[in-house]
């Protein structure tokens, strides 16, 4: 049977070392936007957003173009990532997926998105979530190989642990976020935090409440780091704010004006959006603003 849209995608737990022994997988965390490309049984392609499941399509038209390549019935689940000067551009990436349509296919005509296929969860109109992750893995590379060169490629993958720690370091130049580990037998766990995610820098995921400053050039946000504590973040930089600026028209919205404990006032966000900060370890806590993550919310 087909797989029923929109996709429920899996989830990785945070880590600090890679799990080792028999039966695990691993594979580079591209720093991109969470997509699934779905190729319905009628040849029509479809971008969803990983989390939020919004549809991305007309931000991405170069990855739909490339999608029409694959054979009808075909659901993969990746990372839309997009390379400046041999590096990934996470901002950029992101910029791609809060433009308005016609701002997106003018961004796509100057930095083409290339997608870093991480899984296949449909394959000739028959849902394959149940089967486990090594033959999912080989039928990925069977789809994807015939159509090099394509802007729609599979991850690398090993067995081998001490690959993988080598790739963590040596790919780190190119933008790779990190390792993500897989078991080889397991099934796709849609909607589970099954996968183990190891990356670079320290860092935590929160949510974002509010913010000060203009909204078109927002100052600070105000996040929350767990169990309703605010924090009001370090000042955010030049190509945070500008996506922050993008996100509020798009996918947040600005709410009524609001004040965190110390009495400090800022104006709250009609709906939560997902960071990733890096907290200070200071007497006074600090937060600081590594990335939005709308894809996430």
């Amino acid at each position: 049977m087909p797989l029923r849209l929109p996709v429920t995608v899996a989830l990785a737990e945070a880590a600090t070392e890679l799990p080792a022994g028999p039966g695990w997988a691993y594979e580079p965390k591209f720093d991109g936007h969470r997509v699934c490309v779905i190729c319905d049984a009628d040849g029509a392609v479809h971008l969803q957003a990983g989390r939020s499941q919004r549809d991305v399509t007309a931000y991405f038209p170069d990855l739909a173009a490339a999608a029409e390549s694959l054979p009808d019935g075909t659901v993969l689940d990746g990372e839309a990532v997009i390379y400046r000067a041999g590096v990934i551009d996470f901002t950029a990436v992101q910029q791609r997926a809060l433009s308005k349509p016609a701002r997106a296919r003018h961004l796509a005509s100057e930095l083409t998105a290339t997608y870093a296929a991480f899984d296949v969860l449909e394959a000739h109109g028959r849902d394959m979530r149940g089967k486990p992750y090594q033959e999912r893995r080989r039928l990925l590379t069977a789809l994807l190989e015939p159509l090099a060169p394509s802007l729609l490629q599979p991850v690398p993958m090993t067995e081998d642990v001490e690959e993988a720690r080598v790739w963590m370091d040596a790919l780190r130049a190119q933008g790779i976020e990190g390792i993500v580990a897989k078991r080889v037998r397991e099934r796709y766990p849609a909607g589970r935090r099954s996968w183990v995610k190891v990356r670079h820098a320290t860092a935590m995921d929160a949510v974002a409440v509010g913010f000060t400053g203009p909204a078109s050039r927002p100052a600070r946000l105000v996040v929350d780091v767990g169990g309703g504590r605010l924090l009001l973040s370090a000042p955010l930089g030049v190509a945070i704010s500008r996506v922050l600026a993008q996100a509020l028209e798009v996918v947040g919205g600005r709410g009524g004006v609001a004040w965190i404990r110390d009495g400090r006032q800022y104006r709250g966000l009609s709906k939560v959006l997902p960071v990733e900060v890096e907290m200070g370890t200071t007497r006074h806590p600090t937060v600081t603003v590594r990335r939005l993550r709308p894809d996430l919310g």
